[in-house]
């Protein structure tokens, strides 16, 4: 368990773009906290970290986003593969369970093919809406308003 006090912004990106520089490919992030206590601010920094040149917005009202990794801090192949070997693509996707009725939904977007994806990263926002689905190997992050610019952010690997 890793906790960090944020006092702003900045601290919680900086939180963010150090946590993302332990990342391998394949982790399932599951963000819990109240609107407002800094999920999405870390998983913007998390994904610029990882190599999302996009700008990361909430994906409340379409559930999921999928973005292109380039470069980031998970490393790629080799350019060094032969025509014959296509390199590996990865992906960071950004879900919020807010808005779904129940676990189904959140399999029936191919949720556990993205997950057993290596090479894909993915952070679930609200991840207690489908707690009953989610892989027994996961990193929950757990974010706490303690005041107007304070946040107490728990990692739990």
């Amino acid at each position: 368990m890793q906790e960090y006090i944020s006092k702003s912004r900045e601290q919680t990106q900086k939180i963010a773009a150090d946590f993302a520089k332990e990342l391998k490919g394949g982790e399932v992030l599951c963000f819990y906290g109240n609107l407002g206590s800094g999920k999405t601010t870390f998983i913007q920094a998390l994904a610029k970290t990882l190599g999302v040149k996009e700008n990361v917005t909430s994906p409340t009202f379409v559930l999921m986003k999928k973005y292109p990794r380039r470069g980031g801090a998970c490393p790629r192949p080799s350019k060094r593969a032969t025509a014959r070997v296509a390199p590996t693509r990865s992906f960071f996707y950004h879900m919020d369970a807010y808005r779904l009725s129940n676990s189904q939904e959140a399999l029936d977007l191919g949720l556990e093919e993205i997950w057993n994806d290596k090479n894909n990263i993915i952070a679930i926002e609200w991840a207690d809406k489908i707690n009953d689905i989610l892989p027994k190997k996961k990193i929950d992050l757990c974010f706490e308003s303690l005041s107007e610019n304070e946040r107490k952010i728990t990692i739990f690997q």
